[in-house]
């Protein structure tokens, strides 16, 4: 576990977010689970599915060292950005058309996570656990040098935030992938080739360098 973060706040008890709280409670991590609802409606809830975890206002899972978006995509502009601000912030968010319906504001070429951060603009935001699915990701994580450990990609704009979050996720159990700035986050959304399938560490550097080359290379006349 990095030394330097101890509290995990999770905004989102669905099927994703509950599943990052149960792996970072393995890891060591002090969890605090957040919802729109209030704190009494889903402390039963939390004790059950996250046993560990504890149910919490959403002010106090953002003052949490990190903290982990996993709502769905179109409700990310009801978040309190003023709360967030300051803050390493993970997005696990995807757009899904039928869940999310139509998001004008999303522009093509730009990645879901570059939306988020201009919307939290004070906030340092970090793309990673959107590609993996909840269930691999409570089944697959490996010991550090296991050879069979899987790679998950990290892209934010701060180097010292992305750093934090290669920490938490090489403590999740994954080799953790530098991708660099927070647009090169595109290159593992739906309907990308690392999006679709599981790479180990070596894997998934080349994927990352195929989606930059694809980026980079002039358009056909």
């Amino acid at each position: 576990m990095d030394q330097g973060i101890r509290t995990i706040g999770i905004l989102g008890a669905g099927r994703v977010g509950t599943a990052v709280a149960r792996e970072a409670l393995k890891a060591g991590y002090e969890v605090r689970i957040a919802t729109a609802k209030p704190v009494e409606e889903i402390e039963l809830i939390v004790e059950i599915i996250t046993p560990g975890a504890v149910a919490v206002a959403a002010a106090d899972a953002a003052s949490s060292d990190l903290v982990v978006l996993a709502v769905p995509l179109h409700r990310y502009s009801t978040l309190d950005a003023a709360a967030l601000s300051g803050r390493v912030v993970v997005d696990a968010m995807n757009y899904w058309e039928p869940t999310d319906g139509a998001m004008p504001e999303m522009q093509a070429g730009r990645g879901t996570s570059e939306m988020v951060q201009d919307f939290l603009s004070g906030s340092s935001v970090v793309k990673t656990l959107n590609h993996i699915g909840y269930h691999d990701l409570e089944s697959d994580g490996r010991r550090a040098g296991a050879p069979d450990r899987r790679a998950l990609a990290v892209a934010g704009d701060d180097e010292s935030a992305r750093a934090v979050v290669l920490g938490f996720v090489e403590a999740l159990g994954y080799d953790a992938v530098d991708a660099g700035p927070l647009a090169a986050g595109r290159a593992f959304e739906p309907g990308t080739e690392i999006f679709a399938g599981a790479h180990d560490a070596a894997g998934l550097g080349e994927a990352l360098g195929r989606a930059a080359a694809g980026a980079t290379a002039p358009a056909a006349v």
